[in-house]
């Protein structure tokens, strides 16, 4: 976990799943993977097994733990909803979140159509709490915008669209429904290129439906040169966030060690279970 995240949209990250596989133009340049594949081999690292897909459950009750609120970005270096992560640790994770609702949760996914068929069915029970963000990236038209019609088909309370890294003009979006947007540019070696008119379409778009519209980047091979700056201002808009009572130490200690001995049998049946730190 990182309690002082350098993504410009989230406060802290949580990764009680560990590696992914690509998908979509998207993720052409994963930041997750490149610096995972860094330490593939490294024996005791977190990133031992490199970016190869791992259930960390020793991480699950981690937001019990954290006594100030926080933006949570939920599986900053995975996808939960990958077809590798069963069903009940979904659940699992998702207990953890409406259990620990002093923070608000983002969960990002590419795999929408599982994140349909989940908050339509197991994970329903997640799906209507406030302090929960269920979104899908959004890279292009082909394979992005599919995403958002799943997501729309959910009945997730509040829903979130990542377009990044925007790759195309997405023309007309239909934005009913959606509390929040995020654009921005590829950054790092590589980076594929971003039209001014593509952010403004969607800002405009954005701002006709009414929804919070954050601009992260421009990206390019030197982001920092490149900056946040928008037509001479920075847009950080969010949904609202709901204060919840947080309750006292011992309290959250107890859930976790119970937590922790219900989902005893799931641990223990997975083979991709990773024990080291």
């Amino acid at each position: 976990m990182s309690v002082n995240s350098l993504i410009e949209w989230t406060d802290a990250t949580w990764n009680p799943v560990r590696g992914c596989t690509k998908i979509s133009p998207g993720c052409k340049h994963c930041y997750a993977e490149t610096f995972a594949e860094r330490f593939r081999g490294v024996r005791g690292h977190p990133y031992e097994q490199g970016f190869d897909l791992r259930l960390v459950p020793q991480k699950l009750t981690e937001p019990l733990t954290w006594r100030l609120p926080k933006l949570v970005f939920v599986n900053s270096m995975s996808d939960l909803f990958q077809t590798g992560v069963p069903d009940n640790y979904c659940e699992a994770v998702s207990r953890i979140m409406v259990t620990a609702n002093w923070h608000t949760y983002q969960v990002l996914t590419k795999r929408s159509e599982r994140l349909r068929e989940l908050l339509t069915g197991k994970l329903q029970f997640a799906a209507a709490t406030e302090n929960i963000w269920w979104g899908v990236s959004v890279e292009d038209r082909k394979h992005g915008l599919p995403r958002l019609d799943d997501l729309r088909d959910t009945p997730a309370k509040v829903k979130f669209l990542s377009i990044e890294p925007l790759l195309e003009d997405l023309g007309k979006l239909d934005l009913s429904g959606i509390s929040w947007v995020i654009v921005g540019g590829e950054s790092g070696p590589g980076a594929r290129p971003i039209k001014r008119e593509w952010v403004v379409s969607i800002r405009d778009q954005c701002g006709t439906y009414g929804v919070p519209f954050f601009f992260k980047q421009w990206g390019g091979v030197r982001k920092k040169r490149t900056g946040r700056l928008l037509d001479g201002r920075t847009y950080d808009e969010y949904p609202q966030r709901i204060p919840m009572p947080i309750p006292d130490r011992s309290r959250c200690l107890e859930f976790a060690e119970a937590f922790l001995a219900n989902i005893k049998g799931i641990i223990e049946q997975s083979s991709l279970v990773q024990v080291t730190v």
